[in-house]
Formats: structure tokens, sequence, C-alpha cells
């Protein structure tokens, strides 16, 4: 049985997670991990009635545990980008699968259900502004799966390939990975209302993005290709930024984990819907309904 020395799992004083400051005992099995702290209260005001168990924040980590008509839930804030997504996931992991006390691992092991809610930008003209998009199959421009061992066991190769080939993807660059949510996850959440696709987690708002202000890109011509990229009938549907992450280490550590977006910007006709907030709190509800 592994043991985890305090230089691999910090545990802080009061023996809660090094980064969330969330003890083992206030993580639900159900957890929601969104973008913005804020937006954590916003989740949270849709619990039961004196039905939180926890109201912890350390720096953009912001999480509060309750009931949403009996259900148990967790929101968690990860704030922007996959190396966030990181910490969070290999924290929840911890708090879920470590005894803090003796610093082993558990003989049984929880298995979350994880869904990320956030916005993004819609990569096709006939998906509207405010959409809400499932992302099924994740390309991941971070390369933090890179740093884990066993990442071409979860990742779809041929994917990654027949994509790198086909925009002329940038050599120096980290590859891309492609991992799948969990499909019962996906059927739960989506149902027969939402929009399913292959979204690209990426590593930045602007160039990596094919934004351009003061400094020229590396591909030009980027996002014209990926809206033309097409695998296997697949193509890809929108940009976000943390989703890969989860979804990748969640295969990895045996988690459910899929990414749920409002399509907030239609970066196809160069539209942006700034108003989005009523559209995400319709989008929560659902989420918290169907998880």
């Amino acid at each position: 049985m592994k043991t985890f020395p305090a230089s691999q799992l910090i545990i802080n004083e009061d023996g809660s997670a090094f980064h969330l400051h969330l003890k083992p005992e206030f993580l639900a099995d159900k957890v929601i991990l969104v973008g913005d702290q804020d937006r954590v209260n916003m989740v949270a005001s849709f619990f039961d009635d004196g039905s939180i168990e926890c109201n912890v924040q350390s720096r953009e980590f912001h999480t509060i545990t309750g009931k949403y008509q009996g259900k148990r839930i967790s929101c968690i804030s990860t704030g922007i980008g996959t190396d966030n997504c990181d910490i969070v996931m290999n924290e929840i992991d911890a708090l879920a699968n470590i005894d803090f006390e003796t610093r082993t691992e558990k003989a049984n092991k929880r298995s979350l259900d994880i869904v990320r809610i956030g916005t993004c930008g819609g990569m096709q003209e006939d998906i509207p502004l405010g959409t809400f998009l499932v992302s099924q199959k994740s390309i991941g421009f971070d390369g933090v799966l890179a740093f884990y061992h066993d990442r071409d066991k979860i990742a779809d190769l041929g994917f990654e390939k027949a994509f790198v080939d086909f925009v002329g993807y940038p050599k120096k660059a980290a590859v891309p990975y492609v991992v799948a949510a969990n499909p019962e996850l996906v059927d739960r959440i989506a149902k027969d209302d939402m929009m399913r696709g292959c979204t690209i987690a990426s590593n930045g708002f602007y160039g990596p993005q094919g934004r351009v202000l003061r400094v020229d890109l590396a591909v030009p011509d980027i996002n014209e290709k990926i809206s033309a990229f097409r695998y296997e009938g697949q193509r890809i549907t929108n940009y976000e930024m943390e989703g890969s992450c989860i979804a990748g280490l969640a295969l990895h550590m045996g988690h459910r984990a899929m990414t749920v977006c409002c399509v907030i910007a239609q970066r196809k006709i160069e539209a942006a819907n700034t108003d989005y907030k009523p559209r995400i709190k319709e989008l929560v509800k659902t989420v918290l309904e169907r998880i």
C-alpha cells in the first residue's frame, strides 16, 4: 500500500489539503467545478436551506459543500487554466482516497462524479450563442497529461495524429492529447437537450486560441484549420481552458468527469454575449438536477 511523505502530500496543520484548505469529511461524492470563485456562491444559492456544511476559500480555490434536493454536492472553484485543475484534481482525489492521518492509500476507493460548468467560444457557424455544449472529447493544448504515466493508454492517438497533421501544429508546442469524458455522466447531464462535441482546452486565452493583438501567431490561420478539421465524423466545436486536464486525470484516478459550457462567443462570426449570467444560472440549475 502506498504511503505519501510530507513533501509529496502537503497537509495543513488543521488537517486540510494544502491548496484547497478542504478537510476530507467535507468532500461530497458529487463535485461541481467552476472557474470563477464568485460562481461558487451562485451555485450554493440553489442549495437546500440550512444544508451548507462548509464554506472555505484559499486564493482562487473556493469550496462550499451542501445539499440540493437532498443530494450532497461540493462546488469548488479552480481559477483559470489546466495548471490549476492539476492542483484541484489531485487534491480532491487525495481527500477521497488517501487517509490524511496515516498518509496511506485507502483500500476502498471512492469514485467521484465531477462536472465542470463553464463558458466557451463556439468554433462552428451552426452553434448559436447560449448553446449548452457538452464535451464528449477534450483536446488538451496544455501538456499536463504528458507528466503522468501511461498517458497514451487513455488518449485517442489516432485523433491526435490526424489533428496535428491537418492543423500544422507548432512543432515546439506540447503535443495535444485527446481524452474522452465519462459516457454515462455525459448521457445523464446532456440528455437529449444539450449539444455534444469535441472541445479544445487551450493553455491560454489569446495566442493559443488564435487571438491576435500585438504579437503575431505561429500559425496565423489556425482557427480556420481547426474549424475545417474532421476525424471519423467528429469536428471541433468549441474552445475552453480546463476540461482536458479534468477528463484526463479523472480517467487515471478512476473518477467520472465531464465538462459542459455555455457558448458566450462565436469565433466564426466574431460575435460575443457579455450578458450571459442568466443563461449560466439556467445551466447550473440543470446540472444540479441531473448530477
